[in-house]
């Protein structure tokens, strides 16, 4: 799948269907990490890494970079942190030019240097140590809002299933084998950032995290089905597609459109049954993140829906355009927008 965590609306693909190559990421690592130690506190370091981070979710991610931009500015720099943190373990499985054993080398040195990074005190400390810049920055963001350490290595596993991926029997085996490290502890990393009014809301707004993580991974599942098999990866859940008659999925079999868009359909109604919750637990956070996360709620739910009704079949990649994403952002912060957009 195309970023199966997050959405992906940049033109600037190169032929192996990458925005930066691995030796454009590499050199703006170097660079970055550079200039972070070149830094005269820990306070310019950061700043350093996470306008580096701004860059990236703005290359990446339209839908996301304007839905965070109304976040207050702390919070938003360590959301970009995290942001950065995932997105290059995603090219890793997803786009550069690699085999599978050079992906799987890739993920498990990338994970030593989180290991690593965690034990510094400070960013300087993990660059220091040979941490990537975009490990660094997030290590500052699990020190500063106490992220549970292990909740990164379950997303890198989600990402070594992308690798070796296998097919998954029920909804339930899908949530909690894949979308579980995928998506769900995304989620709770940002609810972390996000905080909660009281101690006693912090359980709700992470199972309101969980369902919006499992919200939005489905939705990026049913819009890639495609995409998806042409990498080896099935994401539809078998029991559901064996109960339309399909034993074997096969996306470009246009005999099986029918009954996969089906399935289709009824992933769709469920994937909005998590929206909906997810909207129910939205006062669980701190007032000042809720915007943000309404915003992403109402955007990506747009685009559920246009995939259910897409009358175009599995073939076609829905997306939500620019200007039905406006209607649903708060009309009295339009102005941070092209700020933003400026100043990144």
């Amino acid at each position: 799948m195309t970023n199966s965590k997050w959405t992906t609306q940049n033109s600037s693909f190169t032929s192996t269907g990458e925005i930066w190559s691995r030796e454009e990421w590499e050199r703006i690592e170097q660079e970055t990490s550079r200039r972070a130690l070149a830094a005269a506190s820990e306070d310019e370091c950061w700043e350093v890494l996470t306008r580096q981070a701004r860059a990236v979710m703005r290359t990446y991610s339209t839908s996301f970079f304007i839905v965070t931009r109304f976040l207050p500015p702390a919070k938003r720099a360590q959301v970009e942190a995290i942001y950065a943190a995932v997105r290059y373990p995603d090219e890793i499985v997803d786009t550069f030019p690699l085999t599978q054993t050079q992906r799987e080398t890739l993920l498990a040195e990338w994970e030593e240097r989180y290991v690593a990074a965690l034990r510094a005190e400070t960013i300087r400390e993990s660059l220091e140590a040979g941490a990537p810049c975009f490990i660094a920055g997030f290590a500052e963001v699990v020190r500063r809002t106490d992220i549970p350490r292990e909740h990164y290595r379950a997303f890198l596993d989600a990402m070594r299933l992308d690798v070796w991926p296998r097919w998954f029997e029920t909804l339930d085996d899908l949530i909690e084998s894949y979308v579980y490290g995928s998506a769900i502890v995304v989620g709770y990393f940002l609810t972390h950032v996000y905080g909660s009014p009281t101690p006693g809301d912090f359980n709700r707004a992470l199972r309101g995290a969980r369902d919006l993580g499992v919200a939005l991974q489905l939705t990026n599942f049913l819009r890639d089905v495609a995409e998806d098999q042409r990498r080896g990866r099935v994401y539809l859940p078998q029991a559901m597609l064996r109960d339309e008659g399909i034993e074997e999925m096969d996306a470009a079999d246009s005999e099986q459109w029918p009954a996969i868009n089906r399935v289709l359909r009824k992933l769709a109604a469920i994937t909005e049954e998590h929206y909906e919750r997810a909207l129910t637990h939205l006062d669980a956070f701190n007032a000042d993140s809720r915007v943000a996360i309404r915003a992403c709620i109402d955007v990506y739910r747009q685009l559920n829906a246009r995939v259910a009704d897409n009358p175009n079949g599995i073939l076609h990649r829905e997306s939500v355009p620019m200007s039905e994403k406006f209607r649903v952002l708060p009309a009295s912060k339009y102005w941070r927008l092209p700020l933003a957009y400026f100043r990144s």
